[in-house]
């Protein structure tokens, strides 16, 4: 098992960016697959981005060129540097580790608007 805890989130004007931690409580380099989510008032919850164990990362077309996932493994943390924010990226961001199941974290709000 794997508790996850987002920080980082909050209010931004368009075209500010944010950066969201994902702190997790034991070693990430022992968790498979690290990802985001966020799910936007009544919509479905969809993916962001991820990275693996091995270093390699994704992202989904929606974010690709302005997110950036990365990850400090002493720290057992992982990141996701958001530039160029649209009102369209206004949701909760959830952390998730998948390690033969699927982990959550409780998620935090970011909010872009004037």
């Amino acid at each position: 098992q794997v508790q996850l805890v987002e920080s980082g989130g909050g209010l931004v004007q368009p075209g500010g960016s944010l950066r969201l931690s994902c702190a997790a409580s034991k070693s990430i380099f022992s968790i498979y697959v690290m990802g985001w989510y966020r799910q936007a008032p009544g919509k479905q919850r969809e993916w962001v981005a991820d990275i693996t164990n091995s270093g390699r990362t994704d992202y989904a077309d929606s974010v690709k060129d302005r997110f950036t996932i990365s990850r400090d493994i002493a720290k057992n943390t992982v990141y996701l540097q958001m530039n160029g924010l649209e009102p369209k990226d206004t949701a909760v961001y959830y952390c998730n580790a998948y390690m033969s199941s699927n982990y959550w974290g409780p998620g935090t709000q970011v909010t872009v608007s004037s």
